[in-house]
């Protein structure tokens, strides 16, 4: 397994949801860097007004901390990760052909039916896929804007590794 394949497969993921990752990422983003910050942790508050008030024991450090400590990390990666969602997907959005470009020249082509938003095609290995060409962020590539009746065989790249990552070959149609 191709390491550069794998990521490719990773970041094809919100390259072909481009619209749903705008939303999805734009909304959370927020919340999780809020939840990540050091004054959302649970108690906190109780805790200052407890020192202010002098009503805490004299332990040199409060239990609970390597806990929450481990839980801003985890959300603040997780806002990092939704960042970088968002980004990828208005660049989708905008027809930047994120991973697209990748998976044309490293796939491997074999002929597909395009069903509405529904792209079906057999690999190699003789296992079938049926896999959405979003209208906002279509798996197109050179020529995003080519148009596939439905029901008439295409031409797919697909990564041999990660079938889920493909494109529609716009350049070439099965004769």
């Amino acid at each position: 397994m191709n390491a550069l394949d794998t990521l490719m497969w990773l970041v094809n993921f919100p390259a072909a949801h481009g619209y749903a990752m705008v939303f999805i990422a734009g909304f959370s983003i927020l919340g999780l860097f809020a939840a990540s910050a050091k004054t959302a942790a649970p108690g906190g508050a109780l805790r200052s007004i407890r020192e202010r008030e002098g009503l805490l024991s004299g332990e040199g450090r409060p239990r609970g901390q390597v806990g929450s400590a481990v839980v801003r990390i985890v959300f603040r990666i997780l806002a990092f990760a939704m960042l970088g969602s968002l980004v990828i997907g208005i660049l989708s959005l905008t027809g930047v052909p994120v991973t697209r470009a990748y998976i044309y020249d490293n796939g491997r082509p074999t002929t597909a039916t395009v069903d509405g938003d529904w792209v079906t095609f057999t690999t190699a290995e003789g296992v079938e896929y049926t896999l959405e060409s979003n209208f906002f962020t279509p798996a197109v590539y050179p020529d995003r804007d080519a148009y596939f009746p439905g029901g008439e065989p295409v031409v797919v790249r697909y990564l041999p590794s990660h079938p889920q990552a493909f494109v529609i070959d716009s350049e070439q149609t099965p004769r």
